[in-house]
């Protein structure tokens, strides 16, 4: 029986610290009603600018060009300099040189990887691949690389091959996201 009351007891104190821990006042939520978060935006050039507005964000939600730059901000590069580009330009000459030997042969995904991860010097599991792998290699991307410079390779339907240099993008991949909205 006193195995059962304390268990009992037990369990009203953890319900009883789970319902006073768990509550939170909703005005801290930034995402409530009436928080803001970052800068607000720009009044619109008809309009006076108030003196105490602060620094605000241009976007214009009705402009559907602000739209479209923001819903695909993610595929934008990191910037590269000059520095950063002119190191990685050897690698992607070595990498569109590799890729030309695979062009309209009969190579598996991992076979390509194993390939573009040594000429790009990361690992296999590093090496980003998209495209077609049925028969014979075509309208394959490749991409990979160190920090924010990139070197992506490409072999197009018609069997041509070449590389470049590009930043990372946004959300941190080599090959720019397809998208799909």
């Amino acid at each position: 029986m006193r195995s059962r009351s304390r268990s009992a007891a037990v369990a009203a104190l953890f319900l009883v610290t789970l319902a006073v821990g768990g509550c939170a006042d909703p005005a801290d939520d930034p995402r409530a009603a009436g928080s803001r978060t970052g800068s607000p935006s720009c009044p619109p050039p008809e309009e006076q600018r108030p003196a105490d507005l602060g620094p605000c964000n241009s976007y214009d939600p009705e402009d559907p060009a602000d739209k479209y730059a923001e819903n695909h901000g993610y595929r934008r590069e990191m910037e590269l300099t000059p520095e950063e580009r002119a190191g990685a330009e050897g690698t992607a000459e070595t990498l569109a040189a590799e890729l030309r030997t695979f062009a309209g042969k009969r190579v598996t995904q991992d076979e390509l990887q194993v390939a573009v991860a040594r000429v790009i010097g990361v690992q296999e599991n590093e090496v980003e691949v998209r495209g077609e792998f049925d028969k014979v290699l075509k309208n394959v991307l490749v991409g990979g690389g160190h920090g924010k410079v990139c070197v992506n390779g490409r072999i197009d339907g018609s069997g041509g091959a070449g590389a470049e240099v590009a930043g990372r993008t946004m959300d941190g991949t080599c090959l720019p996201g397809l998208g799909g909205h």
